[in-house]
């Protein structure tokens, strides 16, 4: 049977080599099916079938034991196209061979055309991260943490209403429809209320958890499913709740600062501006930028930040040990992660770590730096493969465009989310309890 204008649509977008021997397999194949002349006229190259051939087949067209046994060219597990074995008769010897020997051609066309197109887009994906941008990023992060309570909230609130917005387009993408709304106004409310009413704060989440489900009761027609009320609380804890913590640590020693290794370098600097009076026409509201809260904010993101490159490049450098050879689910999760890329991650935190409670003046900073350091980089590592888990599930790459070259808000500030209570608890009790033992050691003569 000839081909009709129909079936050749099908081969119309394909290049032409590639079609005519897609044409030829495939009238090979109906002649193997239905037993009739090999088609003249359907290529350039095939002007009609061999005699020989064309008779033998007309000999054996209605046996059908013969076509029983005939195979039919399949796809392998691979995407690879696997021509029959024929051992039925001479009639099937010939033209099989014949079908083999197209669907190889066409095979081998078709994998190299395929190659050749892949093979741009593969070294635009090869694209590297800007240094210089990632530098600056840097620079600006460092004057947002010390630029003041109001500043530092009223941007991270921002940061957390568009990471909402990115997290609920990515759930609703999978068909589920939570109340995001209720959920971006109660993250936000997180933040302002651990700004201004720190004590109110832990009651922020189960306020406006209640809210939802009464919205959820009362204006929804149909019964609300454990993903769309799941989905809600998670936005609103994951990406509220949690990390409003760093507002908390921003304002710790707000009214004493305790002056650190480098404050004998700075100190010129603000004598030059004027220590005393550089905030003076401002109100008494908001208070000196510089606080103990956010030294450590700025030590601790920045060990962070770097434990995700040392992990990177350790990983890249030495990687053997894949991460899913201790922990399935992590593995699954990040195929990539190695075990090696962890350890060094945790070797560059944990050596920032320690220069930067030796430059805070923290109790046993020999200690409690390593310690610090090696904690937030797997916790960062937990923030991060959640991260990851929540896109594998969404069949995303990244949560969004935002950033150029980073992705979106979720992408770049994963590794800071469960770092914060961490840091609330170490920040806010355990340097400070330090502190008063290493104090009264001191004080009854003991040498620490």
């Amino acid at each position: 049977q000839n081909i009709d204008e129909e079936d050749k649509a099908v081969f119309s977008d394909l290049d032409e080599d590639v079609r005519r021997k897609m044409e030829e397999a495939c009238d090979l194949m109906l002649v193997q099916l239905d037993g009739t002349e090999v088609p003249a006229g359907t290529s350039d190259d095939k002007e009609g079938a061999d005699e020989s051939t064309v008779n033998k087949i007309e000999a054996v067209s209605e046996d059908d034991e013969v076509k029983s046994k005939e195979g039919i060219p399949v796809v392998n597990e691979q995407g690879e196209l696997v021509a029959p074995a024929y051992s039925s008769s001479s009639v099937t010897d010939s033209v099989g061979t014949e079908l083999t020997t197209a669907l190889t051609e066409v095979a081998e066309t078709a994998t190299d055309s395929s190659s050749a197109a892949v093979a741009p887009t593969k070294k635009e994906k090869k694209k590297g991260r800007s240094v210089l941008f990632g530098a600056t990023m840097g620079l600006v992060v460092a004057g947002w943490v010390y630029s003041g309570n109001i500043s530092f909230t009223a941007l991270f609130t921002l940061m957390t209403a568009l990471g909402q917005l990115e997290y609920y387009r990515m759930v609703m993408n999978a068909g589920i429809y939570p109340a995001r709304r209720i959920s971006v106004v109660g993250a936000c409310a997180t933040f302002i209320t651990a700004l201004f009413a720190p004590d109110l704060h832990q009651i922020v989440l189960p306020v406006f958890s209640t809210w939802t489900m009464i919205w959820f009761l009362t204006m929804r027609r149909n019964i609300t499913t454990i993903s769309e009320i799941a989905t809600t609380f998670t936005g609103m804890f994951y990406l509220g709740y949690i990390p409003s913590f760093w507002v908390r640590i921003r304002q710790l020693g707000a009214d004493v600062v305790e002056p650190t290794r480098l404050m004998p370098l700075v100190k010129p600097l603000f004598e030059r501006l004027g220590q005393n009076n550089l905030l003076a026409y401002l109100p008494k509201k908001i208070h000196y930028p510089i606080t103990t809260g956010s030294n450590f904010i700025f030590w601790t993101w920045l060990c962070i930040a770097f434990s995700d490159v040392g992990g990177y490049f350790a990983g890249r450098k030495f990687g053997k040990t894949k991460l899913g050879a201790i922990s399935p689910a992590a593995g699954k999760t990040s195929p990539n992660k190695t075990v090696e890329g962890v350890i060094g991650g945790c070797t560059f935190s944990l050596v920032l770590a320690t220069l930067g409670a030796w430059i805070q003046k923290w109790p046993y900073w020999y200690v409690l730096g390593p310690l610090h350091g090696v904690i937030l980089a797997l916790l960062g590592l937990v923030g991060d493969l959640t991260a990851s888990m929540l896109k594998r599930d969404a069949g995303l790459k990244d949560f969004g465009d935002l950033i150029p070259e980073h992705g979106g808000i979720m992408d770049r500030v994963d590794s800071y989310i469960f770092t914060a209570p961490y840091g609330w608890l170490m920040c806010g009790y355990v340097i400070p309890a330090l502190k008063k033992l290493a104090e009264a050691r001191a004080a009854v003569g003991v040498v620490v």
